[in-house]
């Protein structure tokens, strides 16, 4: 650790070790943790409607709303599904390093960090609340098994997400920024008229947004 701000400091280096200890094999033990810890970190997706012999019948949807991290999940709660209008249909269930849910097989556990929610005037439009940490080896597995449940033609995408306003990069000063304040991305697919000004190069996305 370093004891004054600009002191140089050596990483650890593997360097010079035995070629012995480098090519050392995983042994049976070290593969059965890696199988159990790799089983334990795979994502499960339950739904309401898959029951009866309809579990390969995929959700039709003209709309889907994902917003990812507390505040955006905040937004939704408050602008958005605090009414009656809406029914929850699915559950997310995770296991990482952040993130515990339940282990009960029920649709929807109580201590679930990511709900799907479905609008009862038009079953088509469907939202995704996902407060959760979604681990980088899990979020190809998120995606692959929420969005296989569902069909994709003419289907629209809206990702909410937020950052710090210190990670945004611009030429004026951050502290003049009026904050929150709202950018976008969108595919070259997306015709409509966008909301807001879209996002500035070099900003970038992360994690499961990004995904």
């Amino acid at each position: 650790m370093a004891t004054f701000f600009g002191e140089v400091v050596v990483a650890p280096s593997r360097a010079g070790l035995d070629e012995e200890e480098e090519a050392r094999e995983e042994t049976p033990e070290d593969r059965e943790i890696r199988r159990e810890i790799e089983k334990k970190r795979e994502v499960e997706v339950l739904w309401s409607w898959r029951a009866g012999g309809r579990a390969q019948e995929p959700l039709v949807c003209s709309r889907f709303i994902v917003a990812i991290g507390r505040n955006a999940a905040a937004f939704l709660s408050s602008f958005i599904l605090d009414s009656v209008c809406w029914e929850v249909v699915g559950v997310v269930k995770l296991w990482n390093e952040w993130c515990r849910t339940s282990s009960t097989t029920n649709v929807l556990p109580t201590d679930s960090f990511c709900l799907f929610y479905r609008l009862i005037s038009d079953p088509t439009v469907l939202l995704c609340q996902c407060s959760c940490y979604v681990a980088e080896d899990q979020q190809f597995q998120w995606l692959e098994k929420v969005f296989g449940s569902m069909q994709k033609k003419s289907l629209q995408v809206t990702i909410l997400s937020t950052c710090p306003v210190a990670d945004y990069k611009t030429q004026e000063s951050t502290l003049t920024l009026a904050s929150p304040f709202l950018k976008a991305l969108k595919t070259k697919e997306f015709q409509e008229p966008v909301c807001c000004p879209l996002l500035e190069q070099p900003n970038i996305v992360r994690d499961l947004p990004a995904a």
